[in-house]
């Protein structure tokens, strides 16, 4: 089933329907397998738009469950108000794209390794606002997985699970469109699936701005370090401050050789 089945079904849903299929999606299940005795499911939201005049690209790992009712609630009200299909999901795609604490942090990191004077904007904050149209935002797997019931963090790895090298295709596909623009993935396992995804679809290295640790609330002590809140004597023995510092340091010289 494509999109369209989906979209058709979204609009259609009552607003108490449309919160009992993000508690537990079943009309909009897409796949399910087991893997080692887990349970890996797949589940639609509207995240395929394709931004392709976009100039940056910011790459999660998978929408989580607050990422995928947020789009899921804008697609609706669009749908049900009478909107079209193409408009629904690029207003779905920019509202609830790391939507939340996420956002935060991902602008502070963001703008403090010189991405906003790259762009040519006062904060990249307005990415998702009045610049919405210089940024893609999407995920290393297009559409939300869940683990158990809980949001896929990256383990079982994605090259184990045909399940999930399966959604790459999209990634795939994406990337393609985007060779020419600068490519932000969110932490080591999202940079560790774009080399090896930017090399097939013929993106340069030199376009992957890999170092950004993952901007999910639960990184919050990686992310304080990243931004020097956090002193690496006052850091926790699971934190590696010094490779942490050492990735912004390469990141920054890297973004202001584009300038």
């Amino acid at each position: 089933m494509d999109q369209h089945h989906f979209l058709s079904l979204l609009r259609t849903l009552t607003p108490a329907t449309l919160e009992d299929e993000i508690r537990a999606p079943r009309a909009l299940h897409m796949a399910s397998a087991t893997h080692r005795g887990r349970r890996i499911e797949v589940a639609y939201a509207p995240f395929d738009h394709v931004n392709e005049a976009a100039k940056i690209v910011v790459v999660g790992i998978t929408p989580g469950r607050q990422q995928m009712a947020a789009a899921l609630r804008e697609a609706h009200r669009i749908l049900r108000g009478g909107g079209d299909i193409p408009h629904a999901l690029a207003a779905a795609k920019v509202h609830a794209s790391f939507a939340g604490a996420m956002r935060t942090n991902l602008v502070s990191m963001l703008d403090s390794i010189g991405i906003a004077d790259v762009l040519g904007v006062r904060t990249t904050r307005a990415l998702w606002t009045d610049q919405s149209n210089l940024a893609h935002f999407t995920s290393a797997l297009r559409y939300p997985v869940f683990l158990n019931g809980e949001n896929y963090s990256g383990a079982p790895g994605i090259g184990s699970v045909p399940l999930l090298q399966d959604q790459l295709v999209h990634l795939r596909t994406e990337m393609a469109l985007l060779r020419n623009a600068l490519f932000v993935p969110l932490g080591p396992k999202v940079a560790k699936v774009l080399l090896t995804v930017a090399a097939e679809a013929g993106v340069p290295r030199g376009n992957i701005l890999d170092g950004l640790p993952h901007s999910s609330g639960a990184n919050a002590e990686r992310i304080a370090c990243f931004l020097g809140t956090k002193a690496l004597a006052d850091l926790s023995a699971k934190t590696n401050g010094v490779a942490i510092q050492l990735a912004r340091a390469s990141l920054m010289e890297r973004v202001s050789a584009l300038n």
